[in-house]
């Protein structure tokens, strides 16, 4: 694990969870500079995301939860501002919420699908990933499979920046340990995140991409009670990669924050 704390460092305190076979640096670099400015920022990357990655994968969603619980509860006295979690960094989100060793103000959960299923289908699921990533890692030809599988999977809207972003998310992919990936799939798919979550003084805050479908806003009521619910007519994440969803979420989340 590495925690990377940058930023205004007089701002308010928010955790940047990276999604799925991201660090920190690919899944929030378009919107680090920004964030930079108002947030006293803690970035982590998870283990098999940091120095140690070509040693030491991705253990488990648990395990990487408290090692987050540990790190708020002696450098931050178990309190922090906000924790945004970017796809899966949003089950760590609820994770962290649920578990209540430490308290964070205002949850963000970005467009998390918050899929969870049997560790038989896991399994399954879980081969196919990994077939996945170990071709793409052998040439450039597959990894443009990859990356268009992906793409079709995501049902994205391709234009340039959203080629580019997906372009370095593949490449992170083919880098990391091979374990570190479909670890965190698996873990992500059966790790159990409680319905109705509620905790005082908390609030969930949902980025809520309305392209992904309706099914999502489902999930999104099933497991938080009173979510905050905030949508915007974008691609999953798309703030991320796209310009013109950038500040209008940027917005979102400094409004949700102050109140």
């Amino acid at each position: 694990m590495k925690f990377t704390e940058m930023g205004n460092m007089e701002g308010k305190t928010l955790i940047l969870l990276p999604g799925t076979a991201c660090t920190w640096e690919i899944n929030f670099h378009e919107v680090i500079d920004a964030l930079s400015e108002t947030y006293h920022l803690i970035c982590v990357n998870y283990d098999g995301f940091d120095d140690e990655k070509e040693t030491k994968p991705f253990t488990d969603m648990l395990t990487v939860t408290e090692k987050i619980e540990d790190y708020i509860l002696e450098h931050h006295n178990g309190h922090v501002d906000g924790a945004y979690g970017s796809s899966l960094g949003g089950s760590f989100v609820g994770l962290l919420i649920q578990r209540e060793r430490i308290h964070i103000d205002h949850g963000f959960i970005g467009s998390s699908d918050l899929d969870q299923g049997s560790p038989f289908v896991a399994k399954i699921m879980t081969w196919i990933v990994g077939r996945w990533i170990a071709d793409a890692g052998k040439n450039e030809k597959k990894q443009k499979k990859l990356k268009d599988m992906l793409v079709q999977n995501f049902g994205m809207e391709m234009d340039a920046e959203t080629d580019q972003f997906m372009n370095q998310f593949c490449q992170s992919i083919v880098s990391l340990h091979p374990d570190t990936v479909c670890r965190e799939f698996y873990s992500d798919y059966v790790t159990p995140l409680q319905n109705g979550i509620y905790v005082k003084d908390t609030v969930i805050h949902i980025i809520y991409a309305l392209k992904m479908g309706t099914k999502y806003e489902k999930r999104y009521y099933q497991h938080f009670r009173n979510p905050h619910i905030l949508r915007f007519d974008m691609q999953h994440e798309a703030w991320l990669f796209q310009k013109k969803w950038r500040q209008p979420v940027l917005d979102a989340i400094e409004r949700c924050m102050a109140s």
